[in-house]
């Protein structure tokens, strides 16, 4: 069964950058770094006090990035949505509008779902509740609190706003849950269970006690919590870890004929989704790729496409040492003598770390790239590792697509604790001339 063809239609996003996709995405390719320092005292014992934080006050100079929850929810609302919950409902509405999608027959309800993903669930939440019960006892303890912690309830509160009756589809995949949210929705499209789907990660989990885990199995940035800007270096020698990010991203994904009867914008066509297991270590992936490498295979090939087709590839690397370069040892395996003329880079180093919404962000930004030509730059990449000598990292400062009037196509890699991994293939629009 061939399937249904998908394109992507909206795109909204919270982010440490922002939450204006076009503004967003101006800072993207200036090579500007939304992360900071952690300056609550709750953080001063711990080895990495950096974070790529939401702007949520008067913090950011430029008003128009400040995402201001106060006028989007009310007290009240405040009691029963985490935080996790308000990134991703101020997402969903920001595409929705951007796709100028609003479903009023039944049958349209019925056939527009969600698939949105969180990768962790909402850690101070749980402690704040656990202190209340230890200490005030069970009476105090909130009603709100399960559907408050609930992987599922960003998917579920967003359904529930603008009356979605499609799949209600909500995976946790740790760092590839927003690109296995997109990929199945993608499914969903392809094979007739949907028409439109809103798609995509969050997660709102910079706190004391995250940070402090991920730091215990030493897998953040340690070595510049003096220079924030500088501590997401993915590809270069002195990357010593992750920064941690907070943020939602979604995509609109919709029937080509659907957008097309109603003259819905187009930014790019899905045309590829992959998923492996890597069943190897419970933090690290296997030093070869081989998860990255079967992931990125079944892409391209539901694709229809030969690698050398490909022309950038959106990579996972998160500045880790070993993560870093086990995927770039799928990519040289894969690509083979095409990766002379691959582009590469990975836009953590502006964002950090989004965790649940890292796939989500970085697909955003995949099609962003497919629809203006725009690569977005690897930030801080001041000296490649020897091992990625030859290859276009997109050092810097960022670079264009070549245009020699053909379709471009594009992979967007996410890898997760647990050794899941994703890649979904994007293709421009229009298609390319006959």
């Amino acid at each position: 069964m061939c399937g249904r063809r998908v394109v992507v239609t909206g795109a909204g996003l919270v982010s440490c950058l922002g939450s204006d996709v076009k503004k967003v995405w101006q800072r993207l390719l200036a090579g500007d770094s939304g992360i900071s320092c952690l300056k609550d005292k709750a953080y001063q014992n711990i080895p990495c006090r950096i974070a790529g934080i939401v702007p949520r006050s008067a913090q950011n100079d430029d008003s128009s990035d400040i995402v201001n929850i106060d006028a989007f929810v009310t007290p009240s609302q405040k009691k029963i949505l985490s935080l996790s919950s308000i990134y991703a409902l101020i997402a969903a509405e920001n595409a929705l509008n951007d796709s100028q999608w609003e479903p009023k027959s039944e049958m349209d309800r019925l056939r527009t779902g969600v698939a949105v993903g969180v990768g962790m669930v909402d850690m101070e939440e749980i402690v704040h509740s656990g202190k209340t019960l230890h200490e005030k006892g069970y009476k105090k303890v909130s009603p709100f609190f399960i559907p408050k912690i609930l992987i599922n309830m960003a998917a579920g509160h967003i359904s529930m706003k603008h009356s979605l009756h499609g799949p209600n589809h909500s995976v946790s995949t740790a760092c590839a849950t927003g690109l296995h949210s997109i990929g199945d929705a993608f499914r969903l499209i392809k094979y007739n269970s949907a028409d439109v789907m809103l798609a995509g990660g969050v997660d709102a989990a910079v706190n004391p006690l995250a940070i402090a885990g991920f730091a215990k199995i030493r897998a953040l940035s340690t070595n510049f919590n003096d220079e924030p800007h500088k501590s997401s270096r993915p590809f270069d020698r002195q990357r010593d870890g992750f920064v941690m990010s907070e943020g939602a991203a979604l995509l609109v994904l919709e029937e080509l004929e659907h957008a097309k009867q109603r003259n819905a914008p187009i930014y790019a066509e899905v045309l590829g989704y992959g998923l492996t297991g890597e069943a190897n270590h419970i933090t690290a992936p296997r030093e070869d790729g081989y998860g990255s490498f079967h992931c990125m295979k079944m892409a391209i090939e539901e694709a229809g496409v030969d690698v050398s087709a490909i022309n950038y590839i959106n990579a996972h690397a998160t500045s880790t040492p070993l993560g870093d370069a086990a995927e770039i040892r799928a990519i040289r395996r894969l690509f083979g003598d095409h990766c002379d003329k691959l582009m590469i880079s990975s836009t953590k180093g502006a964002t950090g770390h989004l965790l649940g919404g890292a796939g989500s962000i970085e697909a955003l930004f995949t099609v962003l790239s497919l629809k203006t030509g725009d690569i977005p730059p690897t930030i801080n990449l001041e000296n490649p590792d020897e091992e990625f000598t030859g290859l276009d990292l997109v050092p810097i400062r960022n670079s264009k697509l070549i245009d020699d009037s053909r379709r471009w196509i594009a992979l967007s890699n996410s890898l997760g604790f647990g050794g899941t991994t994703a890649c979904v293939c994007f293709g421009s629009m229009p298609l390319a001339k006959s």
